[in-house]
Parts: C-alpha cells; structure tokens; sequence
C-alpha cells in the first residue's frame, strides 16, 4: 500500500494544467483504490488511521502543488521574494545576474535538487531586481545561495570556493554543502523523489581543500 500512496502523492505535484485527461482519471482510480482497500481493513482504528493518513497526504501534496514545491522557479517580485523566504520551513533563494556564467550553472544544478527536496523551497532572484534584499543581506559576490529555516538566515554559500572553485562539479557536491546546512531534509515522505546522487572521491576532496582559481571567477557586481 506504501507504494500506491507514493505513487498517487507524487502525481499530485505535477500540475494539472500540464497532464492528459486520462492521467486524471488513474488518479481518481487509484485514490479510489486505496480508499477501499483501507476500508476492507477489519481493526476499526487501523482503518481509520489509513484514511486519516490517505487524506493528509492528498492535503500535503495538493498544498506544495500549490506553492511551487518540487520547482526551481524565479521570483521577480521584492516583496514575494521576502514573504517566501519568511513563511516557508525550509528556503534557497539564488541570488544571480544574467551576465555571470556561474550563475548559470549554479541555475543547473539547483534546477536539479528542487524535485528531490519538496519540504524546501528554491527559487531565483535577480539582483537588480531585489536592491532592497541584497543591500540588507550585504551581497556582494555572485552566485550567492542564501538559506533560511523557518524565516531566519541560517546560512549562505558566495560563489564557487566551497565547491571546488571549479565549473565542472557534480550536482552531489552543491548538495552535501546545502544538507550541511540542514536546509535539505531526507525523509520518507511520499513526497520525496527517488533521486539519487553520488560524490565522486575527487569532488569530495575539492569540497574540503578546495583548489586553484578558474578562468571563470566568481564576480562582484554594483547594483
């Protein structure tokens, strides 16, 4: 049954707008599948702790649908761009200028993580667009992560030193730097994707010493 939950929250991400008519329906089939095999259950609180657990599960997923959980999208509005970061549990927000390469491929990498992690939000800003959050959080290097657990600043990750101060780096490195920081959470939600990724032993070692200085440095940048 554990699998049929996982299978019907995680199609609930997905947006409605983007599926067939016909994904629809095995949705509504197999929710009604596992209703009824949680209702042939013979101990009443067994039966009523699965139909309790089937709706908080529908009511999580259709929740994070709605607020762009399980997306790496960009914010272009100031003041959302703060409300996110106060109201959600966990949040990185990548503050990026379109002219800067590494941006770019930090843009990549978070685009990669965001359907692994629904319990945390990831977004983008551009920094001329957010002159008032850039001033406050004193951002002066690009790419910049900044991450916020329960609306407070807990951590930030300023271009690529961290990472190897190199271009070509594997998603699992940016990773391990961010769980670091504990605003990536493993859980055994339905919600959490199987994806998986691995630290290469050369990557890990550039984690820790960190190595020489590229042809694409990270950029400073005047608002």
């Amino acid at each position: 049954m554990q699998s049929k939950f996982n299978s019907l929250a995680s199609r609930v991400i997905d947006s409605n707008d983007s599926r067939e008519e016909d994904e629809l329906d095995d949705d509504d089939a197999l929710f009604a599948e596992l209703e009824a095999e949680i209702e042939n259950y013979d101990n009443a609180a067994v039966r009523d702790q699965g139909l309790e657990q089937l709706r908080l599960e529908m009511q999580r997923a259709k929740y994070m649908q709605e607020n762009a959980h399980g997306r790496y999208m960009e914010i272009t509005n100031e003041k959302e761009a703060v409300r996110i970061s106060a109201s959600e549990s966990r949040c990185v927000i990548h503050f990026y200028h379109s002219n800067f390469k590494r941006c770019e491929i930090m843009d990549k990498h978070l685009a990669r993580l965001a359907p692994k992690y629904y319990a945390t939000r990831f977004i983008r800003v551009f920094v001329e667009n957010v002159p008032w959050l850039v001033e406050k959080l004193g951002i002066k290097v690009l790419p910049c992560l900044m991450c916020f657990i329960d609306g407070v600043s807990k951590d930030r990750l300023i271009g690529f030193e961290e990472l190897g101060n190199i271009d070509v780096f594997e998603t699992a490195v940016l990773e391990l730097r961010l769980a670091n920081s504990g605003v990536l959470q493993k859980s055994q939600s339905p919600l959490e994707s199987g994806i998986t990724y691995n630290v290469s032993s050369s990557h890990t070692r550039n984690l820790r010493a960190g190595s020489g200085r590229t042809d694409q440095d990270d950029d400073e940048f005047d608002l």
